[in-house]
Parts: structure tokens; C-alpha cells; sequence
């Protein structure tokens, strides 16, 4: 199948001369005399379903929703967000258009245009770091912030109605520089250059175009939520994250689908995305037994300190001889629970990061946090609680934020939010 979707897309696209999959096999035939099978990986714990498979690959075109919220998270991830630097309606249908196109061709493990590293000019053409790399499983995924839906653009009638600021939250450390944005790309791969390909080209062809300059971004790895039929990963905590993260279709219908507006907001999402600063050499310094209180699991199994298992429902009820909870007030999961916040949920994609070693000399590092809901007042339902009362607060720092609306999947032939230009 993989071979007949190349020959498809080469008809449609004559100026594709070839595939990074396909120029690896071509590689390995003309040296070796036979193709070298695909790796694959599978952990230790986990369902089949948490394998690597690197030839693996998503389509851009056609599904209800954009690839990378639904899908089953990937290992790595290349995130980046814009601020528009044209004021011209045109100038953002063509990035968008110019970037869907591109995105497709990306997904399929195939290069941009050629490589011509020879040209004194590279416009339009693909950087090349990703050749005889596979699609690893790369999803693109596409936001648009609220500067988008101004008057500048005539689109000011096109806000999704649940689109704003959001509010400041007792948690809020916020820089500047990892703020905000009028555009977001979330690629995800279980190969981290081919995600950091992916974001590298459309970033180039932002710049080509006069239309948006890149603002802040963030590599991340090591996914810190899971997805259906995947074992749960861990923070860099050393906690089991996201045991409770939303799996079922019927939970994605009720709490992350958008599904009232025009027809180019439907089956979209909100997405927030939270820069999170762990102080990992304070975490350290504590008892484990003091860790398993703040978050209100033990770290090792996961399971909750009412429980025996990691899927173990959390007795908050559940108290000591001398009636204190065994689940602490303040304890993360106590606050997050739905069970304590009229059953609101959202959806947690999200990975670990580092960055080297900050001016003090500590670890930068912590949690890229990226949710997804059908209504940003369900994060910041949950955010308030934790931001006022969360034990773990002593310990991270919430640096960075941004809001988008990401839309549905285009059909093939069109490009994202086409409808709204309209």
C-alpha cells in the first residue's frame, strides 16, 4: 500500500521525485542487493498498540479532525507558534494553503519539492535533514490564535465563539517569550528530526512568504500522556502521567469536539498549551513518601494511595485512623479529579522537555502541557483549583501559554480553514 499511495501522489504531484522511504530502500537495494526491513521497537510494558513502527504513517485529508489529537501520541514533538507579521487576507490563505499541501506531503514521508543544495536559492525546496528518514508517524497539527479572527483579516465574524484570552490563573508565572502567537504547528513523530523537519520546512515557508515570523517553541520527548491501548508514561517526576486521560469515543464526543458553528469549526478543538518549569532539584531533595502525597499516587505503581493498581478508582473518601483523607487536600489528583469538578474533563497531550542548564545552574526542564477541550473555561476550571491550592505548585512553575483554535481536517483539494475565507 505504501507504494501504490507514492505513485499516486507522484501523478498528482510531478514535481515529487521521490520519497524519504523510498530513497532508502533504493539505498539499501543498490548497496546491498536487497531492502533493509523497517525497525521496530515495542517496550517492555504495553499493549501492541505502544509500539514503534517507523513506516507507519497518517493521512492529512479527509478525517473529521486534523491528525495529532485523537492519534495515539507519538515519542517526540516539535512545537512552534507565529505572530502574523502581514496584514494581508491573501497572504494568510496562501500560507495556510501552501502549508496544508506541504503538511500532506510531510505525513507521507516525502520531501517538499527536491533537494537542490547546489541553488543559491533554496526557496521552495525541501532542507533536506529527513532523507531516508520514514514518516515515523508524523502528525502536523494546525492552530489558529485569536489575532486571527480580526478585522485586519475580515474575519472577525469567523471567531469561533468560545476563542479569548484566557484569563489570568493563580498559577501564572508568564514570560513573555512563551507567550502567546497567532499561529501553532504540534508535529508529533516517533523519530524527533523527523518532527523537527517538519516544523523547520513550514517554518521556512512562513519566512518565504512575508506572512509570520516564529515566536516560541519547544522540542519535547518521552510523551507524558497516553492514548488508548498505550502503557502510561512518566513526568519527569517520576510519576506515572495521564492514567486518566481521556480514551473512549463517547468521552472525545462530550468534552473535546466542537460541535455547533459554521461547518469549518465543526469537529475542531480548542487547544491551550502550558509551558511548565519542574524544580526537579527541590523535587528531589523530598521523600518518596512526601511525593506520593503531593500527587496522590505511589510512585511506582501508580496506583492511588486508596488503591492497589494504577486503574484503581481514587477513594476521596476514604479516610486515616485520626480522619485525616488519605488522599491529601491539597493532593494533585484530589484537585484535577472530575469527580470534584462536575465531571469536567479534557484531553492531555502532552511531553516532557529540557533545555540544558538555566543560569542558576539548575536543570531547565519540565512539562510541554497541551490539552484539548471544547471549551477553554473547562481548563480553566481545573487550572483555578490547582493554581490555589495544588501541594505540587511548590515545585513547578507555569512559564509559558498560548490558546488556539485548531480545525477540522481538510478535504483533499482544499486547504485548512478554507471555508472561512469564504
Amino acid at each position: 500500500m505504501p507504494n501504490d499511495d507514492k505513485r499516486t501522489s507522484e501523478t498528482r504531484h510531478p514535481h515529487l521525485r521521490f520519497s524519504r522511504r523510498g530513497l532508502l530502500v533504493g539505498v539499501a537495494v543498490g548497496s546491498a542487493g536487497a531492502a533493509v526491513p523497517y525497525a521496530t521497537a515495542q517496550p517492555a510494558h504495553g499493549d501492541a498498540e505502544d509500539r514503534i513502527d517507523l513506516a507507519r504513517q497518517h493521512a492529512f485529508y479527509g478525517a473529521a479532525e486534523q491528525a495529532g489529537i485523537r492519534t495515539l501520541p507519538q515519542r517526540h514533538i516539535f512545537y512552534m507558534t507565529f505572530d502574523l507579521t502581514s496584514p494581508q487576507r491573501r497572504d494568510l490563505q496562501v500560507l495556510l494553503a501552501r502549508w496544508s499541501g506541504a503538511i500532506a506531503q510531510l505525513m507521507k514521508g516525502q520531501t517538499i519539492g527536491q533537494v537542490e543544495p547546489d541553488r543559491s536559492s533554496a526557496a521552495g525546496f525541501d532542507t533536506g535533514e529527513a532523507l531516508a528518514l520514514d514518516p515515523a508517524s508524523l502528525t502536523v497539527t494546525v492552530g489558529l490564535g485569536p489575532n486571527v479572527f480580526t478585522d485586519t483579516y475580515g474575519l472577525a465574524g469567523q471567531r469561533p465563539a468560545l476563542l479569548r484570552a484566557l484569563e489570568q490563573l493563580p498559577s501564572d508565572a508568564l514570560k513573555p517569550e512563551f507567550t502567546g502567537g497567532d499561529l501553532s504547528l504540534q508535529a508529533c513523530a516517533d523519530d524527533p528530526q523527523v518532527a523537527y523537519h517538519a516544523v523547520r520546512d513550514l517554518a521556512r515557508i512562513a519566512k518565504e512568504t512575508g506572512t509570520a515570523a516564529t515566536r516560541w517553541t519547544v522540542m519535547g520527548f518521552g510523551r507524558a500522556s497516553a492514548g488508548k491501548g498505550q502503557a502510561t508514561p512518566r513526568n519527569l517526576l517520576g510519576f506515572k502521567d495521564g492514567t486518566r486521560n481521556i480514551r473512549e469515543d463517547a468521552d472525545f464526543e462530550k468534552f473535546v469536539w466542537v460541535k455547533d458553528g459554521p461547518a469549518w469549526q465543526r469537529h475542531g478543538s480548542y487547544q491551550i498549551v502550558r509551558k511548565i518549569q519542574m524544580h526537579i532539584e527541590n523535587w528531589d531533595t523530598d521523600r518518596v513518601s512526601d511525593q506520593n502525597n503531593v500527587i496522590g499516587r505511589h510512585k511506582i505503581s501508580g496506583a492511588p494511595l486508596t488503591g492497589t493498581e494504577e486503574f484503581d478508582a481514587p477513594d476521596f473518601h476514604k479516610v486515616k485512623s485520626d480522619g485525616s483523607p488519605v488522599i491529601p487536600d491539597t493532593a494533585h489528583i484530589r484537585l484535577a479529579a472530575f469527580e470534584n469538578n462536575d465531571g469536567v474533563r479534557i484531553l492531555r497531550r502532552s511531553y516532557n522537555y529540557t533545555e540544558g542548564i538555566n543560569q542558576f545552574g539548575f536543570l531547565d526542564a519540565g512539562l510541554l502541557f497541551i490539552a484539548y477541550q471544547n471549551d477553554p473555561a473547562h481548563f480553566e476550571t481545573l487550572q483555578r483549583k490547582l493554581g490555589a491550592a495544588d501541594a505540587l505548585n511548590e515545585y513547578i512553575s507555569h512559564i509559558g501559554s498560548a490558546i488556539f483554535f485548531v480545525p477540522p481536517a481538510p478535504l483533499e483539494g482544499s486547504y485548512i480553514a478554507e471555508s472561512m475565507f469564504a
